[in-house]
């Protein structure tokens, strides 16, 4: 019994990918969506929604936006990458143990991996330092980024972000100070805002900005192709949107809900049926 606590999350896929794979591996597998929005609370209902899930017998959560930084406290162990990132989206209930744990950031990496083999990663730019953007700059880093130059609306929170990073990575994070003078030199942006989300529409930075050179990745999925995506490939830009890394991170999830081997290639298939039939 698992669910995903979160804001506007009724149309998330995980319910039903993780419900799938688990059907596939004949495991009985029910999967809740607990919607802020639609419950009319706050992040403050966090504490209250943990015990309430854990009482009720639920092995496990999925955690999404905004609570991703806000569950820590609330929780008994980390795993080091969620320690190392600050940030979690995985939560197991074990012999009276929250343990949290971040897939996010082997969600992002391993499509990367795939659909941008042999791309530049020498000087990359990103926007968001928020939970997913704490988990994608790790990623970043681990994938083999030397330099990597954050923005954020918050600038507190993107020292914050840098800071943490430098812990892991000493001296490859830093925070941006002029946007249009990283992305001239950059070889790379990655989204990390909710920029581009169907209730966020827009782009997260001036379309002049973006140059042939760039390589461009998404996190967002809906929709599949953001209008920063759009542009970018209008521009002849390599682009990675955010399917594979809504995939990868239930890829993993799946692996510590269960504690079975999930079928990748399963799950993607699995995807892509979900959502042409929305």
């Amino acid at each position: 019994m698992l669910g995903l606590i979160g804001q506007n999350i009724g149309a998330s896929l995980t319910p039903e990918m993780q419900m799938r794979e688990a059907e596939a591996q004949g495991i009985r597998c029910v999967y809740r969506i607990v919607d802020l929005v639609a419950l009319g609370l706050g992040v403050e209902a966090l504490p209250e929604l943990i015990v309430g899930a854990e009482r009720l017998g639920f092995d496990g959560l999925n955690i999404t936006h905004p609570c991703k930084q806000a569950v820590i406290p609330l929780l008994t162990e980390l795993s080091p990458d969620a320690r190392a990132i600050g940030a979690v989206n995985t939560v197991l209930f074990r012999d009276g143990a929250r343990v949290g744990h971040n897939t996010d950031w082997s969600g992002f990496a391993e499509p990367f991996k795939r659909g941008m083999a042999g791309a530049p990663l020498g000087r990359v730019v990103q926007l968001g330092a928020g939970g997913a953007g704490a988990a994608v700059a790790h990623a970043a880093l681990t994938l083999g980024v030397s330099r990597l130059t954050l923005f954020d609306t918050d600038r507190a929170r993107t020292e914050a972000l840098v800071a943490n990073l430098g812990r892991t990575f000493p001296g490859r994070a830093a925070v941006g100070e002029d946007r249009a003078a990283a992305l001239a030199e950059a070889d790379g942006l990655i989204n990390a805002t909710p920029v581009g989300m169907e209730a966020h529409p827009g782009l997260p930075l001036p379309a002049d900005l973006l140059h042939p050179r760039l390589w461009v990745a998404e996190v967002i999925y809906f929709p599949l192709e953001t209008e920063l995506l759009r542009r970018a490939r209008a521009l002849g830009c390599r682009t990675l949107d955010g399917g594979g890394m809504a995939v990868f991170q239930a890829v993993e999830a799946f692996r510590l809900f269960s504690g079975r081997e999930p079928d990748s290639r399963r799950m993607l298939d699995a995807f892509d049926a979900i959502r042409a039939g929305r």
